[in-house]
């Protein structure tokens, strides 16, 4: 039998999908289950969502551009304004999902032994799409009694090597929640500088703040526009997870 690749040996399986088989079997058996295993929103997709699939106009499910539906990326960009995030329809590439949009930044940004820098907790499966990037997760803990703040600027130095190229932050934090703050963000952005870095930034929980704090996008801090690759996706701000739309947003020149 012909082995599979190292890359498929070390793949790490995503501990969401493990668990969601046996909160399944538990239901089955008649257990109450509170599922805080997977990035579903418990709110409804919203019904113009659902009609509109219903009713597509098409007579052809053609291919569509490489960088998406210009419509979309024009939804997009002037959605993204909302917030602040001034970008042109050229700086958006839609991708399947979130997913597709963070292994897509890895294999576009990292060469095979790079390392990214992760402040911990973190969504599970960028581990596997380091690795899909031949790629390292580095990670630096939070602590719980600071909130899961950010980690002290000096714990990213100690992890910082010649094969450092990124920074990935997840803002609102998945799993905890946590926002940071704009002088965190600072931090993060003087770092990013000081050492000429990639700042990869999920914001895919943007609209999931809830304690009156300002959201700060990384598009936000000066200076590093250009080092900056934003994830963002449709699944969480609008339940839509099962369409898979996301979107890579960057204006780095060679992106």
């Amino acid at each position: 039998m012909p082995k599979v690749s190292e890359r498929g040996t070390i793949m790490p399986a995503s501990p969401i999908r493990r668990l969601a088989p046996l909160a399944g079997d538990a239901k089955a058996r008649g257990i109450k289950v509170y599922h805080l295993n997977i990035g579903q929103p418990d709110v409804p997709t919203p019904p113009a969502g659902l009609e509109a699939l219903k009713h597509i106009d098409r007579q052809v499910l053609e291919y569509s551009p490489s960088a998406g539906l210009p419509s979309l990326r024009e939804k997009l960009r002037e959605y993204y304004h909302r917030f602040n995030i001034e970008v042109d329809v050229d700086d958006i590439i839609v991708t399947t999902g979130g997913s597709e949009a963070v292994l897509f930044a890895f294999m576009a940004c990292l060469d095979p032994g790079d390392e990214i820098i992760v402040p911990e907790p973190a969504y599970a499966n960028y581990m596997a799409f380091a690795i899909s990037a031949g790629a390292k997760i580095v990670t630096v803990p939070s602590s719980i009694d600071q909130g899961f703040a950010l980690p002290p600027v000096e714990k990213f130095e100690e992890l910082i090597t010649p094969r450092t190229k990124g920074i990935l932050i997840c803002n609102p934090n998945n799993p905890t929640g946590y926002l940071y703050t704009m002088k965190e963000m600072l931090q993060i952005r003087d770092l990013v500088k000081k050492y000429d870095l990639f700042l990869f930034s999920d914001e895919v929980y943007r609209e999931f703040c809830y304690t009156g704090a300002p959201y700060i996008s990384a598009f936000h801090l000066p200076g590093i526009e250009e080092q900056v690759v934003l994830i963002d996706s449709v699944s969480k701000r609008y339940n839509e997870c099962g369409i898979r739309i996301g979107a890579l947003i960057t204006k780095h020149p060679q992106l």
